[in-house]
């Protein structure tokens, strides 16, 4: 074997191990305390993806002013969330205040997939069917002079 063949397969077995180890991504979902309904739910879709793809989620809430007198609405938010998120998703680190923000980082319960075994947009490859087809029985050589295609020799036909 030569050396350049040797570092071919050597460069080719490094590139197919890394393309089997997990990396987890910490993506960050900022909020604010007086968020309205529909931009929760905005929100939560997003948080709710980034869990289904295997991602950690830094959730953060920031508090501008006065907002900081009352952090309990803050945590009545994160706390939605993860009552929402429970069956996707554990707490990770419960909701802490560092500085003007209230921070919540939640994981996924199943592990992330390797790259190569994951499906794109949920196509799954097509399955083979087998499928059974009737056919109708031949009329016999023996009656030439039948009609093919009708069943009632007798039957008149009573358009004019």
């Amino acid at each position: 074997m030569d050396y350049g063949r040797f570092k071919f397969e050597a460069l080719k077995k490094e590139k197919e191990s890394r393309k089997e180890h997990n990396t987890i991504n910490v993506k960050e979902m900022k909020l604010r305390p007086k968020i309205s309904e529909h931009d929760f739910q905005t929100k939560f879709g997003s948080v709710r993806h980034f869990l289904h793809d295997g991602d950690k989620v830094k959730l953060t809430i920031m508090f501008r002013g006065r907002e900081m007198v009352h952090q309990e609405y803050g945590r009545k938010l994160l706390d939605r969330m993860a009552e929402e998120l429970k069956e996707v998703a554990i707490i990770e680190r419960t909701p802490l205040v560092e500085g003007r923000n209230m921070i919540m980082i939640m994981s996924p319960l199943n592990k992330k997939h390797a790259k190569g075994d994951q499906h794109s947009n949920d196509r799954r490859p097509t399955e083979e069917v087998e499928m059974s087809v009737t056919v109708p029985p031949q009329e016999s050589a023996e009656d030439p002079g039948a009609e093919s295609g009708s069943n009632n020799n007798n039957a008149e036909d009573t358009n004019p």
